[in-house]
């Protein structure tokens, strides 16, 4: 996502036009999760407005369609998925093919996600993320998924809700997200040279901060072995999120001085977090 009900006039210029939205959010943050491709597959030519709209080095973390993941659960998708594929085609290797798979998708349909993704395109980085429980308590269910993984040069995506879990909600967006939002033990194992993160907050900034911090650590370790992660940073609204993320970046580099800052985005009016 590049813009929330809550962002113009804060993060992006006030009424700014839809076609240009995410040449602002790029002024925040280096990479955006589509989530949007997850409903319906985009035209190509608003997919070559994105590109347009954003620098070689801006990452584009894209979720393949639920026809694909959700109703079909990656058998017989192959006219989708070319229609996808062909679709998001301008974005060339920025693009990153994120399969989320639902809760029910467990040990006994990893066969099943093998074979999709070493029919993926090879010139395309692949995510997955998984909901069921056994991916992240059962070891040989673990290690298998991870296996299969690896095989087809693929990483897993943890999404943490760990801090978000830890007490009740506080809002009416907290409430819906606790009934949402997945319950699972946090992984911190990268298995890929781009490892991808997505973490869930909580409403209190200083709560989300607080709990993002063993991530800072284990992203400085990844950076220091040579790999090049993404980190999507979430709150039960996202009305913070952008400042956020850059909250975190900096955080990082206080561990790993040389990593690169982000893009320094034109001034609208003031975005502080506390």
């Amino acid at each position: 996502m590049w813009t929330h009900k809550t962002w113009p006039g804060r993060f992006l210029p006030q009424s700014l036009p839809a076609k240009e939205r995410l040449r602002a959010y790029a002024g925040w943050c280096n990479a955006v999760e589509g989530n949007t491709t997850f409903y319906a597959t985009p035209a190509r030519a608003t997919v070559e407005t994105w590109a347009q709209q954003t620098d070689p080095g801006f990452r584009f973390v894209v979720k393949l369609p639920k026809v694909v993941t959700h109703e079909r659960r990656l058998v017989g998708v192959e006219t989708e998925m070319r229609a996808f594929l062909d679709a998001i085609e301008p974005l060339g290797d920025r693009a990153v093919l994120w399969t989320q798979l639902p809760s029910s998708f467990g040990p006994a349909d990893i066969d099943a996600l093998g074979r999709f993704l070493r029919r993926l395109p090879t010139d395309r980085r692949r995510a997955v993320e998984v909901r069921h429980p056994d991916f992240f308590t059962d070891t040989r269910s673990t290690t298998t998924l991870e296996g299969a993984l690896a095989h087809a040069d693929t990483e897993w995506v943890p999404f943490d809700t760990t801090v978000f879990f830890q007490s009740p909600p506080t809002s009416e967006a907290a409430q819906d997200a606790w009934t949402k939002k997945p319950r699972l033990p946090r992984r911190t194992r990268a298995l890929t040279d781009q490892p991808i993160v997505r973490y869930l907050g909580r409403d209190a900034a200083e709560e989300t901060v607080e709990g993002w911090q063993p991530w800072t650590a284990v992203v400085a370790d990844w950076l220091r072995e040579g790999r090049s992660p993404t980190v999507f940073l979430h709150t039960p609204d996202n009305h913070d999120a952008p400042a956020l993320a850059r909250q975190f970046h900096d955080d990082v580099r206080k561990l790993v001085p040389d990593l690169n800052a982000l893009p320094e985005p034109e001034p609208i009016g003031p975005a502080t977090l506390f």
